[in-house]
């Protein structure tokens, strides 16, 4: 699903108008992102927790020359998905019905 997709579909579910919505998800994504820059952590529960860690330095190889290489350390994003995503996942892995999003 595309940032336009969520829009749309948040437009729908809530009878706003698509460039509102726009701006509501463009402005949330925003939030996160500074919230990462600023704190370097953002817990949003029941769905999840975004956090920058760092990543070790490490040794890699070239696949197309073979050459060897070190990649520096660098930051990175990673996500934890939250109990109730987890949940819902798992339901949909074992093949049992969907639930509704209000669950």
């Amino acid at each position: 699903m595309t940032k336009k997709e969520l829009s749309q579909a948040i437009a729908q579910a809530t009878g706003l108008s698509v460039l509102q919505t726009q701006e509501i998800v463009q402005k949330t994504i925003d939030a996160i992102v500074k919230a990462l820059l600023v704190e370097r952590r953002i817990e949003l529960r029941g769905f999840g927790v975004f956090e920058v860690t760092k990543r070790a330095a490490r040794k890699a190889r070239n696949p197309r020359t073979g050459e060897k290489l070190v990649v520096p350390a660098k930051l990175v994003v990673t996500f934890t998905p939250g109990k109730e995503m987890k949940k819902r996942i798992q339901r949909i892995s074992e093949g049992q019905p969907k639930t509704s999003d209000a669950a």
